[in-house]
């Protein structure tokens, strides 16, 4: 799963690594959440080209975006079946820019926030499908989401699912729209290399989407545990009335 991650390279260094032809200029982020906008990569026409969409996959069939669910990640074991991600998953993949994502580590109390890089300080891109809604009126919500599968042994105490992360050599087999491009694809839904993520415990200040500075990737101190919460003892049952009465 992947519900926070970074954006940090400065655009030309995105731009270097990905080979788009718009020349956008965009700040820094450093806790990008779920509905909010987000870069992706896409093959139009055979040349890729930068946009900005919405953080949350919307399928084109969906009546009203109001009532159908948030849907930030894709599961990649499934992602060819799924009703909301298989014309998506033929036609419509793109690339995600990151340099690393939140992860929060499953049965800690609180829970233990850790931020996920690469060892080697450069971005990463994961895997993403991309979708165009039209509304009644004539709206139009472009969105997209993360392609997940099972984590890497970096991962795995933490949380048993990761981002998709697609090496450059195979940004083009990602992109691609034709079937034999798809079953290629499909093939890149794996975990990452045990050896290209590192973890670091960070602060619980990553919890508040409205926190976005670089103190969110600043390896922090392990949070303590929360105390254990004392049972609290029931009240005994009240003994049978023996019509005596009682005097105290």
């Amino acid at each position: 799963m992947c519900g926070r991650f970074t954006i940090i390279a400065t655009p030309e260094q995105l731009r270097a690594l990905l080979h788009y032809l718009e020349q956008p200029n965009f700040p820094p982020r450093f806790n990008v959440a779920p509905t909010q906008p987000i870069p992706v990569v896409r093959l139009v026409n055979g040349e890729r080209h930068f946009a900005l969409v919405r953080w949350g996959f919307l399928p084109s069939w969906v009546k009203d975006p109001k009532t159908f669910s948030l849907l930030i990640n894709a599961r990649g074991e499934t992602v060819n079946e799924k009703p909301a991600f298989k014309a998506a998953m033929k036609r419509r993949r793109c690339l995600i820019p990151a340099d690393g994502f939140y992860e929060w580590q499953v049965g800690s109390a609180p829970k233990q926030p850790y931020y996920i890089r690469p060892k080697s300080g450069e971005p990463i891109v994961f895997g993403g499908l991309w979708e165009s809604w039209i509304g009644p009126n004539g709206e139009e919500l472009e969105s997209a989401a993360i392609v997940t599968t099972t984590a890497n042994a970096t991962l795995r105490p933490i949380h048993d699912r990761m981002p998709v992360i697609i090496p450059p050599a195979q940004f083009d087999v990602w992109l691609g729209d034709r079937s034999e491009d798809t079953r290629e694809a499909t093939g890149l839904i794996k975990p990452a290399p045990d050896d290209l993520l590192e973890a670091i415990p960070v602060s619980a200040g990553v919890n508040r989407v409205a926190n976005d500075n670089p103190a969110l990737i600043a390896r922090a101190a392990i949070l303590a545990p929360e105390p254990a919460k004392s049972k609290a003892r029931r009240p005994a049952p009240p003994k049978p009335d023996d019509g005596q009465g009682v005097l105290f």
